[in-house]
Formats: structure tokens, sequence, C-alpha cells
């Protein structure tokens, strides 16, 4: 494989860290460098893997960490980490690899943690430029809707390792804001996490089956924020938890406590952060205020 002149040039400039253990690196790191040296690290580490990983570090993205075994493991962060003074950190659901991160399962752009990031900073720093956004593929997430879908097995380990990343983040981010967004199954893993960090304040749920609560208070004393479309197919799966199997009650039912996120525009599951959604809207509103604002958001009793 010819790797371009610019890749090239890139390594050369890059300096070479010090290799971590193999096991530390295919569960992300055990601790957070310092951004910028953790941006370096992971830039040497994609040019060593080759395309498309080696033509993401050449266009200057920047990485926490990035794991190409398996189905994979990246952090992206757009904006600037180092100074944000909110931080929003967006972790995906089922079927999400590596391999999908910037093209989407399927090939469906919407789908992808990296353009969804993306989309979310972009609507964020209109607004403020104070500001960073995560996409967060740390864990392993179910496949497909089968059996591991339907049980807490991939979120209990993937909330191990959130709540890790969100403590290390704010070690050298402690006066910022941080909000956690969780997609589908992403929300599962958000819930059980957050019921760990009382540093975290906002948490959303996007066509969530479940957080892994019976109500937001037992959450964290997080506030909590849903929304889930009329054509979400989310809506199908029942609400139960039995003999380990299900994901328990959404936080979009009534009696769960969670504060409802307008979803006009939203035509689908994987519809909430596009541009020109109601639901794009109201989660910038919620990262850079704490609350949204318009009048079509309420409080689901």
């Amino acid at each position: 494989m010819r790797i371009l002149p610019s890749v090239l040039a890139l390594t050369l400039l890059l300096p070479i860290p010090v290799s971590a253990p193999p096991a530390a690196a295919a569960a992300g790191p055990a601790h957070l460098p310092a951004f910028t040296e953790a941006y370096r690290e992971t830039a040497v580490r994609m040019l060593a893997t080759g395309c498309p990983y080696a033509t993401w570090a050449a266009q200057g993205r920047h990485f926490l960490f990035f794991d190409p075994a398996g189905d994979g493991r990246a952090a992206e962060v757009f904006g600037n980490l180092a100074t944000a003074s909110r931080i929003a950190i967006l972790v995906p659901g089922v079927d999400t690899t590596l391999a999908d991160f910037d093209r989407g399962l399927g090939g469906v752009a919407r789908r992808a943690p990296g353009v969804q990031g993306r989309t979310l900073y972009q609507q964020l720093s209109k607004r403020d430029r104070d500001v960073a956004v995560i996409s967060w593929l740390g864990y392993d997430p179910p496949e497909g809707v089968g059996p591991a879908a339907a049980t807490y097995g991939r979120a209990r380990a993937g909330a191990a390792l959130l709540r890790q990343f969100v403590r290390d983040v704010t070690a050298q981010r402690p006066a910022a804001a941080v909000t956690l967004i969780g997609h589908s199954y992403g929300s599962l893993v958000v819930g059980l996490a957050a019921k760990d960090l009382p540093e975290v304040h906002d948490l959303i749920a996007l066509g969530s089956p479940g957080m892994g609560a019976g109500r937001a208070a037992d959450l964290g004393g997080a506030r909590v924020w849903s929304a889930l479309a009329p054509h979400d197919w989310i809506r199908r799966i029942p609400q139960i938890r039995l003999f380990g199997l299900g994901l328990g009650k959404r936080p979009s039912s009534p009696g769960f406590g969670a504060f409802a996120l307008p979803t006009d525009g939203v035509a689908g599951h994987d519809f909430y952060l596009t541009e020109g959604s109601a639901t794009l809207r109201a989660v910038t509103d919620v990262v850079l205020s704490g609350g949204p604002g318009h009048d079509r958001a309420g409080h689901v009793s």
C-alpha cells in the first residue's frame, strides 16, 4: 500500500511515544495522558495501522485513544478540549464498530459516531466556541438485536470504562460541565455509569430502550432528558426486565421523571442528531445552558 507524502511527513514530525502494554491498548488507556500527548500517541498508532486511519491522522483529527483490535475502539474530539468549559460525550449503541465510526452502519452517515459528534459540535460552536464534543466508542456494543442487546452485560462493561474515561477527562478539566449523551443501547451505558458520576449534571437519552433504572432519581442525581420520536422502532421493544432479559423502563415513559425533548423533524431511530431536527437544537440548549430554550420541552411526570 502506498502511503501519501503528507502522511509520511506527519509521521516524521510527530515524536514517537513509548509503546503502551498490549493489554492497556486493548481496552483504551488505563488513564488518559495530557490531551495533546494523547493526540500524538494515537496519531502515530493510526499512521502505523494504515488507511483509512492513517488518513484520519493526516487530516489532523484528534483522538484520545485508538485501538483497531476486534471491533475496534476510539474516542474523537471536536473542539478544544483543553480549554472547553462545557464538554458533551456521545455514546453510540448497537452494531457500532470502528470500521463504521466514520461511514456509519451500512454506509449511512447519520449512524456514524464521527458524523454525529461533528454535527453536534458544529451546532454548538455556532453559539459558543468554548465547548468540546467527544464521540466515545470505548466499549464493545452488542451486534444486532440478539440476546446480547437485550441484556445488561455489554452495557455494564461499557459503563465501567465510561466512568473511568469521564473521571480522567474531568481530572484535567475539573471546572468543565459534562453532559453524557447516549443513543439507543448507548443510553443504557450512560445510565449505568451515571450512578457513580456525581460530577455529571445532565444525561440525555436519544431513542432509549432503557437506562438501567426505574426512575430518573435513581441515576445519581443528574437531570435526565429524553427524546423518543413517534416513528422510532425502539417503541416496539417491550418494557420488561425478567430473568436478566430486557432493558426495563424507557426514560420517555410516564412516571420515569425525565424531561421530554422535542422530536420534530426526527424521521426515525437514527435521525436525532441530524441537521434541522428539533432534538439537535434541544440537545444543544441542554449542553450549553442546562435546559432547552423552547416551549416544546416538558417534564414527563
